[in-house]
């Protein structure tokens, strides 16, 4: 990450460049001369939001924070650079979140140095149970344009966004480690902010540690001071609030390219740098001939233990992902590739609103699989994507089409945190509609110049969907005036607010050579109960990929329950083998097991269960588990395993066992204690499949227009 970790004095080694004069605005406010239709329009209000965030220009924010392992807080203070913009404003409004302790708040304006800062008066008023709203009487005198500081003491607590670990959760069990999340509207549990993607500035952050630990942030540069243990940390561009990022703990590193290096435990860091090698640099060139310059100067990644709750995070400079991916190389190079895309869509350039979250997924999806086509050739990118379609498609037979979070734009309701809402439309019918644009133009390469000159246009900005469209139609004066976005059944306004699958998909026929045997296998396999195995035997699936193995397990799952011989031919003749191959397919294998209920694998289950302790891996095999006649061999896995679970995935899979209602994320709640073992449950073996209750429940849940039921391999935890 970042600058090399120097051991400097407390000041910051490199002097923090000018700040853009319109860091706190959206690209409609910056000032720059209007481009008529092409001008971007921010949104009037973040209903994810209780910030008046338009009232103000935030230029800048400063974190000052001393981290105590023991207690599991971060206490210190937070400055905010406003500029007021609205004449008349009395009060500032922040987000915040209840568990956030708000010790005072003072204001500095325009004078000299020696003035006396005035204390503020406030309160914390209910919003949402994501957060709360942090309410400051402002001075009368106020005046609009003038520059004040605004300084808010505080201490965290159990915030969603703030992940203590102990030592026993971490990879290597020595030392505990603290990460953040802030994706979506979680940072305001980390400091007082205005958290919307419509507010962007550049941010400077002071961490005091214990000896031991070392600090990372999502920032550009970095100096370190061992003697007063001290790290200082700027980020030179604007960033909004949820892609401010820390991660604390005992963390080594090495240079795997000339501006990347990889940080993980020490145990970790050897397999992770022979995992990416040189790898980061060759696809960083491959994204900057495609799309640009390198916005962010370093590119680095930092692994995390399994608690971190998704794949991975795109904080620019620092990627954090989950070890867990380590297994699987081809996993491990999508979601890589994914987030370095974002340093293009989605953090220079971002949705100004949550509601338009496909801006950034869809858009980062979409350029991954360039990279990976010019990288690894069309079939890799074609089998990767018809395993994601897939995917998609499968979750739209549960939620039924006409369900409302099918939608690229999608309304929320006031008080609906958009975090539930992350689903694969928002990444993949987001990208088919940039692979219907990009199709419009008639040449890949020509919208890959669209692309590039869309980010040199609107960098460090937020945008709304109709800046792309309007972009894009003046861009190519010859689509606009051939009306290609009232076109009978394709229509640009059909694609952002209707319902259902992708109004176009692009053609995946290049891949045809590795999709082909994977479908003519699950031919075989549906043609015969069991087949036979002399035919079976000239598909070679030790010399496939994990993407086609994946493939082919999806689609068997698709056709649960299997007959019982069919599942007895299947396990001998793949089980050893998918013993041997990673995460990502063992738990499709797995899933087939719980869901045909096939006892004679069951130990199978109950070995990954107790090796696998990450939300992405566990929680999808308890929900099966569940929903079919193998409770009892749940509640005993989970008894035995509880202790290395993470407090929030533990709740979790309490919810899931014993159907309590929502518990609290937060990590410290006193709810839910670890629950005593109890004697185990016999197990009676069933001689055949039958259909499991998962089917049911996801279509009663569809029915009723939730996500509920939706597994989680369906979904892309990947942000």
């Amino acid at each position: 990450m970042m600058a090399e970790l120097q051991q400097t004095p407390t000041s910051l080694c490199c002097c923090r460049k000018p700040l853009p004069a319109s860091g706190g605005r959206c690209g409609g406010d910056s000032g720059r001369p209007s481009l008529g239709p092409g001008a971007p329009r921010c949104p009037l209000v973040d209903v994810a939001s209780a910030s008046n965030f338009r009232c103000f220009q935030l230029r800048h924010l400063h974190l000052d924070l001393r981290l105590n392992f023991a207690v599991k807080e971060m206490t210190g203070w937070l400055v905010l650079d406003l500029v007021p913009v609205q004449p008349g404003v009395q009060t500032l409004v922040l987000d915040s979140h209840p568990s956030l302790l708000i010790h005072s708040i003072d204001c500095k304006g325009p004078g000299a140095p020696q003035d006396e800062p005035l204390s503020l008066t406030y309160r914390v008023d209910p919003f949402t149970d994501y957060g709360s709203s942090l309410n400051i009487s402002l001075p009368t005198t106020l005046k609009t344009g003038r520059l004040i500081h605004i300084t808010v003491r505080y201490t965290t607590t159990d915030g969603p966004a703030i992940w203590w670990l102990d030592s026993e959760l971490t990879c290597g069990q020595s030392r505990p480690l603290v990460f953040t999340q802030g994706h979506s509207v979680c940072n305001r549990s980390f400091f007082p902010c205005f958290d919307s993607p419509a507010v962007k500035s550049t941010y400077t952050a002071t961490v005091r540690v214990p000896e031991g630990v070392t600090v990372l942030m999502s920032a550009s540069r970095s100096s370190y001071s061992k003697q007063d243990r001290v790290f200082q940390f700027s980020m030179e561009f604007p960033v909004p609030s949820y892609l401010v990022a820390l991660v604390a703990g005992e963390l080594q590193h090495v240079d795997v390219g000339p501006r990347s290096r990889v940080w993980a435990e020490p145990c970790l860091l050897a397999c992770a740098v022979k995992k990416l090698g040189g790898s980061v640099e060759r696809w960083l060139a491959v994204a900057e001939q495609l799309f640009g310059a390198y916005l962010w100067g370093r590119c680095d990644i930092v692994f995390l233990p399994p608690s971190f709750p998704i794949v991975a995070m795109e904080n620019p400079c620092l990627t954090f992902i989950i070890a867990s991916i380590l297994e699987s190389s081809e996993f491990l190079l999508i979601d890589v590739i994914h987030e370095i895309a974002h340093g293009w869509f989605g953090n220079a350039v971002t949705n100004a609103t949550w509601e338009e979250m496909w801006l950034s997924e869809g858009l980062a999806t979409y350029a991954q699989r360039r990279i990976t086509t010019e990288a690894y050739g069309e079939a890799f990118t074609c089998l990767e994507t018809v395993v994601r379609l897939d995917a998609l498609h499968r979750q739209l037979r549960l939620l039924g089409d006409n369900n409302p979070v099918s939608k690229l734009q999608v309304k929320f309701e006031p008080g609906v945190n958009p975090s539930t809402l992350m689903n694969l439309f928002t990444y993949e019918k987001g990208f088919c509609f940039v692979s219907y644009l990009s199709e419009l133009c008639g040449d890949v390469r020509r919208f890959d110049c669209f692309l590039r000159d869309y980010i040199s246009e609107f960098k460090f900005q937020s945008v709304v969907a109709q800046d792309l469209i309007d972009y894009f139609l003046n861009y190519f004066p010859e689509l606009k005036d051939a009306a290609v976005a009232t076109r009978e059944g394709l229509e640009f306004e059909r694609w952002l607010s209707g319902c259902g699958p992708p109004l176009y998909e692009p053609d995946l026929s290049a891949g045809g050579a590795l999709t082909r045997p994977v479908q003519d296998l699950c031919d075989v396999w549906r043609a015969a109960d069991p087949p036979d195995l002399q035919l079976l035997s000239t598909y070679q699936l030790t010399e496939w990929s994990t993407f086609q193995i994946v493939l082919f397990l999806d689609r068997m799952l698709d056709r649960s329950p299997l007959p019982h011989e069919v599942m007895v031919s299947l396990s001998s003749s793949y089980s050893s083998l998918f013993d041997s191959l990673n995460a990502e397919v063992q738990i499709r294998w797995l899933q087939l097991v719980v869901r045909n209920n096939f006892y004679p694998d069951l130990p199978r289950v109950r070995a990954f269960l107790h090796k696998h302790t990450s939300r992405m891996y566990t929680v999808p095999l308890y929900e099966d588990l569940v929903a079919g006649v193998m409770k009892c061999v749940a509640v005993e896995i989970f008894y035995q395993t509880q202790r290395r679970l993470h407090p929030n995935l533990r709740r979790t899979l309490q919810q899931i066992l014993f159907q309590t209602a929502a518990a609290p994320t937060n990590q410290n709640s006193p709810a839910l204690p670890l629950i005593p073992p109890s004697p185990s449950p016999s197990l009676s073996p069933s001689p055949a499949a039958t259909a499991t209750a998962s089917s049911t429940a996801n279509a009663t849940a569809a029915a009723a227009g939730t996500t509920n039921g939706i597994a989680l391999r369906d979904v892309n935890v990947s942000a």
